[in-house]
């Protein structure tokens, strides 16, 4: 079979609700064997996410209120990628700076995922920042709730592993970290 069978042909979109963060889209499609039907999905820009180191090794991570899960996450910064963003550092650099208050020396490409690609458009972007120095205060959005820890990359590995770093988007490049470096 050719993937190209695969396909389902888009008829028209439209956005069904909007909201700050995203938009809930309404596809009217038709699908390989001719069925016409609907297909929605949530909208969201591209985020960048932060797996940051300082400059003894340690690692930058954020404890943040979720309100969908009704209880605090640890984790790693992370956002959307913004219209004046030059390019995925310019965001990590603005994101890492907003929630942790921390500013990195290097930055670099760690992977791109699609988290959950049967229900949401959602792209992430991850990269690994070296050289973290605090600099400044937090500058939070109106809506996040965080503070700010250090602690090891083998602690968080350690949680990742056994289920225990709960956020999925910090897991991930938490473990796709240590494959690739075998830490």
């Amino acid at each position: 079979m050719d993937d190209r069978d695969l396909a389902w042909q888009t008829l028209d979109s439209e956005i069904d609700y909007t909201c700050p963060g995203f938009d809930v889209v309404r596809d009217d499609v038709r699908l390989p064997d001719g069925t016409e039907t609907e297909f929605h999905y949530v909208s969201e820009p591209p985020t960048v996410v932060v797996l940051p180191f300082t400059e003894d090794g340690d690692v930058v991570v954020i404890r943040e209120w979720r309100q969908a899960v009704d209880r605090i996450n640890d984790g790693l910064p992370a956002g959307g990628l913004e219209a004046d963003d030059e390019n995925l550092r310019a965001a990590a650099h603005r994101e890492l700076a907003e929630e942790t208050g921390y500013e990195a020396g290097v930055i670099e490409q760690l992977g791109t995922y699609e988290p959950a690609n049967g229900l949401f458009d959602s792209v992430f972007h991850y990269v690994v920042a070296h050289g973290c120095t605090p600099v400044g205060e937090q500058n939070l959005d109106d809506n996040e709730s965080i503070t700010v820890e250090t602690t090891t990359f083998e602690e968080l590995r350690q949680r990742a592993a056994v289920g225990r770093l709960r956020d999925g988007r910090s897991a991930l490049a938490v473990l796709q970290y240590a494959v690739q470096t075998d830490a």
